[in-house]
């Protein structure tokens, strides 16, 4: 309806053609036409009624006539001309059905279901998980949702989960810092060299597990550890609370791809990454135990058999620390396969 009445105030509609009953109307001198009718009046005989001669010659492009054999009358009075004033809309209908318009959007808008976003998933500014960089450019920060995939049987996440966010957080702490080179957490100048980092030792201390649906805050930073070897931290908090939930300390080293052997850090190397150290002490006070060397005698877990398959493998075809995890708690007999803390042995 709102869309007709627009329509009707911007194209004037033509007037319905004279039927029979007006032809005959000849016979007493007048007609109608489509700018009106005029009456006149005469002698007490009757009434005479006349029609203007002058119409114009086409009404919206289509030609219009006087019907033969009338002459314009002196006395009738001429219609006005048309003109652009005459010819524009009517304006109230025009703003009717705007208004009309808006006002259903407006309900329509109204009428979305908006919910309110939880506040923990816009934490700290990283609404979508990408994570930034922060502390003046020493820290990573990147928030992670918990997955139902991620979980155990106690709807908490596993071991696993959580060293895999601690992977992903250092990684892209070296993409974001923009010395993301082609290796998989490689410098350009580890690239040129065929070197890559892997874990000689990693604690990790649990406070709490994260449960299906909370949201967690990583946060990474490195540090100088020895001659030829790195240290990075971590710490995770609940997103929602603060609360810190877990926290992790490893050192790094450098191994050659080609011959599969240690390296020392080159100093075009170390230049490229010292600018990121930060001089704290690590998060986690170091136990200095040194894990036993274990064999079926000693051990009390053993799986025997074990062959790595092509999915634990990463893309510098060596087995992922995360990997050796997963195989551990493979062998733990306790339900879940929860630990308090985890120390990592050389990942080669």
């Amino acid at each position: 309806m709102v869309a007709t009445a627009a329509t009707a105030s911007l194209f004037p509609v033509s007037a319905p053609q004279p039927d029979s009953g007006a032809k005959n109307s000849g016979k007493h001198g007048g007609c109608l036409d489509v700018r009106g009718l005029k009456s006149k009046s005469t002698s007490s005989k009757g009434l005479q009624v006349k029609t203007n001669a002058q119409a114009p010659a086409k009404v919206n492009g289509t030609r219009i006539g006087v019907m033969d054999g009338l002459k314009p009358d002196e006395n009738s009075t001429s219609a006005a001309p048309r003109t652009f004033i005459n010819q524009l809309p009517d304006w109230s209908m025009l703003l009717a059905a705007i208004t009309t318009i808006f006002l259903a959007a407006e309900k329509q808008w109204m009428m979305l279901d908006w919910k309110t976003k939880r506040p923990d998933m816009l934490a700290d500014l990283d609404p979508f998980g990408f994570g930034r960089i922060v502390e003046d450019g020493f820290v990573f920060r990147q928030n992670f949702s918990i997955r139902s995939y991620e979980i155990g049987a106690d709807r908490t996440a596993s071991v696993e989960t959580l060293m895999n966010h601690l992977q992903e957080t250092a990684l892209n702490h070296v993409k974001n810092a923009g010395l993301l080179g082609d290796g998989f957490g490689s410098t350009p100048e580890m690239c040129k060299r065929n070197l890559f980092w892997v874990v000689t030792k990693m604690q990790v201390l649990v406070d709490r597990y994260p449960t299906w649906g909370d949201v967690v805050q990583v946060d990474t930073w490195v540090a100088a550890s020895g001659k030829n070897s790195m240290r990075r931290d971590w710490l995770i908090r609940d997103c929602k609370t603060g609360e810190i939930l877990t926290r992790a300390s490893s050192n790094w080293v450098m191994m050659n791809k080609v011959t599969r052997r240690l390296s020392k850090i080159p100093d075009e190397v170390r230049t490229e990454i010292e600018q990121y150290f930060v001089d704290t002490p690590p998060i986690i006070d170091d136990d200095s135990i040194k894990l036993p060397k274990l064999d079926e005698t000693t051990a009390d877990h053993v799986r025997n058999g074990l062959t790595p398959k092509w999915s634990d493998l990463d893309v510098n075809q060596h087995v992922n620390n995360v990997k050796y995890v997963g195989w551990i708690l493979e062998v733990v007999s306790e339900p879940g396969g929860k630990l308090a803390s985890l120390a990592g042995s050389p990942a080669r």
